[in-house]
């Protein structure tokens, strides 16, 4: 059995706040759904043809002078009920992460331990960055954006990347010190 495409979820719900062009889906998930789900460049076009094909969306061209023709795309009755349907559905199943610092950790025995302390140094600082952007987007929305009807929404996905940022570096602090009692 083949593994749906939630893909075509996340830009049908972009087409519903208003992001109608392959440019205005990209800003939209660079600067907010990239935290939680990545979505490529190269993605975005092919998926828009496939939800107009399946008269999820439709799309208008218009003229600008000295470029291609630009493509709005605007979502459809079947669209909005797809993607009502698919925010019904049961989460089948809990994503695994894949997590380059885990990997070299399990494997760390063949390491030296200062290289194990460097790793989970970097780790957390990255992460502290994380949560620094989270922060700042979660206090843009809070201010500027309060009053958008989506909001509330935005800022349940942002508490779950403070949380889940906050408990990372948490563990990098608590296996920092571990590994170096067992150095010592």
């Amino acid at each position: 059995m083949s593994k749906e495409n939630h893909t075509q979820y996340a830009i049908l719900g972009l087409l519903t706040i208003g992001c109608n062009t392959g440019y205005s889906i990209k800003q939209m998930i660079d600067t907010s759904l990239n935290h939680f789900w990545k979505i490529s460049y190269g993605q975005i076009y092919p998926m828009l043809k496939l939800l107009a094909d399946k008269g999820y969306a439709t799309v208008e061209d218009f003229a600008q002078e000295g470029k291609p023709d630009k493509k709005e795309y605007q979502i459809t009755a079947a669209g909005t009920q797809a993607l009502k349907n698919w925010l019904k559905q049961p989460i089948s199943e809990l994503t695994v992460e894949k997590n380059e610092l885990l990997l070299k950790l399990f494997f760390s025995r063949h390491q030296d331990p200062q290289s194990v302390q460097h790793h989970l140094e970097n780790y957390q600082k990255k992460l502290e960055e994380r949560y620094n952007t989270y922060a700042g987007i979660k206090e843009m929305i809070s201010t500027q954006l309060k009053d958008e009807e989506d909001a509330p929404f935005w800022i349940i996905t942002l508490n779950y990347g403070l949380k889940t940022t906050q408990a990372a570096i948490d563990w990098c602090q608590e296996t920092k010190e571990l590994s170096l009692k067992k150095e010592g």
